[in-house]
Formats: structure tokens, C-alpha cells, sequence
């Protein structure tokens, strides 16, 4: 039975490993639960669970270390939202404990540091964003060697046929209704505003080794095709199910196993699949994004934290859902082309940026 530490408890991506664990209780059990501000929730998961070992609010890196060592997980989720969750990422992969990461800020910050981190300590790094899922779990069965380009879907969030014009005037409410996932406030307006697919790229760009050439973005809607590869003969392979975070969370508890899912099936019939090329003309963010996977250095973790300032300021209405594009465009028009090889340099750019961005607006 894996032991199973859940970071980011009551958050959706904590909530749905919870009822994974509900679901399969002959091959899980929790031994620790991490909530930000939430403990009320967090508290009825620990009762719940049985679990000993609660923690809420902020913690430095001594008190999350020895968290970590007192639950003794067989594996860690790291569900926690935003650049927070790359320090939890690193002390578990430190102390070689397999990672079941939806963090993606872990990746676009400090990518090609985690992956040695991880390969050093002998631990899997397991990718639990639906489309890293899904190209995870295609590569395990198709060969990194025999894949020539990843295609990510997105859903093109509540937006999707808008003009530029109309970006200028949408709200925050209107943002925040995402027509197929059900999410917190700012990956939900990440994913109106296509960020979160950039965020995407970067990710993929340094989970799987690839070149910005080699990875292509497609708007699908429904979102039931997660990602898609092609080989080198040409051909085309997905992963389809439908859109629910416990599919790729089930999957990274139980790798290297393919186990029977405690989950509904997905049926083809009475369904519709349609693809579209993302504009990036109206959504420039994605633009940005596969220009920083191009310039390499520190240009994505300065995206990636422009753009938590950026949204932030949108979400409490000091400047509109475009001017989140201006700010990070204008941000990377700074040179970030040094390489953050540590953890400090990492985040000495980090602060840099929301200083630029923060100032911006």
C-alpha cells in the first residue's frame, strides 16, 4: 500500500487525489495533508483519513523538511498553486521520494535543475497537468526515440472566439468561467488568457527534452484529447478521456503499473472531437512563451512570474485582462539570458521580475 503525501490539500488537485484515495483504499492510505489557509477543510481530510500528521499555512524549509520525514511518503503530490510549490518539489526529490507534480511553476522555473535533482536521488518525476500526463504516458509505450513532435490541446478557455477588441472590455467574472475545468481563480484566468498553455509548453519543452520547433499547440475545445505525438513515421497517437484531473492523478499514483481506474470508462459515442490552430495574434501570451523556451536562461521563469503579478493585479481590478499581456511583454523585453543554476539565482530573477512587472502597473 503506497503511503501518499498530499500537498495542496484543498485545492482541486488535493481534493481529487483525496477521492482517489476514497476510491481505492486497498492501495493507498494518506500520511499527510498540507493546506495553505484552508484548515477547517483541511482538518475534516485529516479526520476523515486518519492521518496524523496535518500542517496548515506557510512553512519555512526546515519545518517542510521535517514534515516530510515524520510522514515518510512513498510518494508526494504537490498540488500547490504557483512558484510556493517549487521548494516542496525540490525537497522531495531530494530526499528521493517519487513526485506526482501538477505544480508546473517547479518546471518552468528551474526545469533542467529539477530533472538532475531527480536522476541524482533516483526518484521518478511523475507530470500530473493533464497533457504532461498524456505525453508521459505515451512516450513510457511509444519510445522517447521514436517520437519526432508533441501537439498540446487547449481548450481555448471562455474567449476562445473573441476579438482583440473584445479582450479589452471582459471582466473578471467572465474570466473565471471556464467552460470545461473546474479550477482556482488564477489558472482559471491563466487559461483565458492562453498563459497556462504557455506555462504548458515550457514545461514540455524541458520534461521531455524537446525544441520549441517540436512542440505544437491545438485548440480542441472539448477537451478530451489531452495530448498527442507523432512519430517519426508520420503517424499520430492521443491520449483521450474525459476532462477530470483524477485520470492523470490515479495515473502517477499507481506508475509504473497500469491498473484498473476506479473511474468511468471513456466512451467515443455521441461524442464530437474538433481542432484549431491557436491565434496568437489575439492571445499573444503563447507567443511569448515559445519565445522564451527559444532564448532559454532565465526568460521562462520570468514569464512565469510577470504574469503571477500580472494576474493578480487583475483579479483585484488594477489593470485590465489585456494589460496582463502588456506587462509580461514589457518585462521580457529585459535580459534575462543568464542561466539560473541554483535555487538562489532562480529565485533572485524571480523577484526581479515581479519588481519590473509590479512596477509596470
Amino acid at each position: 500500500m503506497k503511503r501518499v503525501l498530499i500537498l495542496g490539500c484543498t485545492g482541486s488537485i488535493g481534493t481529487s487525489t483525496a477521492d482517489i484515495i476514497r476510491r481505492c483504499g486497498d492501495k493507498f492510505t494518506v500520511c499527510g495533508l498540507q493546506a495553505h489557509s484552508n484548515a477547517a477543510a483541511a482538518e475534516q481530510l485529516s479526520k476523515e483519513f486518519g492521518c496524523d500528521y496535518t500542517i496548515c499555512g506557510g512553512s519555512d524549509r526546515k519545518q517542510l523538511s521535517d514534515f516530510i520525514d515524520r510522514t515518510a511518503p512513498d510518494i508526494v503530490v504537490n498540488g500547490i498553486a504557483g512558484s510556493a510549490g517549487l521548494i516542496p518539489s525540490v525537497i522531495t526529490l531530494e530526499k528521493g521520494i517519487d513526485l506526482a507534480l501538477a505544480n508546473k511553476e517547479t518546471i518552468v522555473m528551474a526545469g533542467p535543475m529539477i530533472k538532475k535533482i531527480a536522476a541524482a536521488n533516483g526518484c521518478a518525476l511523475l507530470p500530473v497537468d493533464s497533457e504532461h500526463s498524456a505525453v508521459f504516458n505515451l512516450t513510457e509505450r511509444i519510445g522517447k526515440r521514436n517520437i519526432s513532435k508533441i501537439i498540446i490541446t487547449a481548450s481555448g478557455g471562455p474567449f476562445r472566439n473573441y476579438s482583440a477588441q473584445q479582450l479589452e472590455t471582459v471582466t473578471l467574472e467572465q474570466a473565471l468561467r471556464h467552460p470545461t475545468w473546474k479550477m482556482g481563480k488564477k489558472i482559471t484566468v491563466d487559461s483565458a488568457s492562453l498563459a497556462n498553455k504557455g506555462l504548458e509548453v515550457i514545461e514540455a519543452a524541458y520534461l521531455f527534452d524537446m525544441k520549441a520547433e517540436d512542440i505544437e499547440v491545438t485548440v480542441h475545445p472539448q477537451s478530451l484529447v489531452h495530448s498527442l505525438v507523432v512519430t517519426n513515421d508520420g503517424m499520430l497517437y492521443a491520449q483521450i478521456s474525459d476532462p477530470d484531473m483524477r485520470h492523470p492523478i490515479f495515473s502517477a499514483l499507481t506508475w509504473p503499473e497500469n491498473c484498473a481506474s476506479p473511474l468511468e470508462p471513456f466512451s467515443l459515442f455521441d461524442r464530437e472531437l474538433t481542432f484549431q490552430r491557436p491565434r496568437t495574434d489575439v492571445f499573444p501570451m503563447l507567443g511569448y512563451a515559445f519565445d522564451c523556451v527559444r532564448n532559454g536562461g532565465c526568460y521562462p521563469a520570468a514569464f512565469n512570474a510577470a504574469n503571477e503579478v500580472a494576474v493578480d493585479a487583475f483579479i483585484n481590478g488594477r489593470i485590465s485582462f489585456t494589460g496582463i499581456f502588456r506587462t509580461v511583454c514589457s518585462v521580457l523585453q529585459e535580459d534575462w539570458s543568464k542561466e539560473c543554476d541554483s535555487l538562489e539565482s532562480v529565485f533572485e530573477q524571480d523577484s526581479r521580475a515581479r519588481r519590473l512587472a509590479e512596477r509596470l502597473i
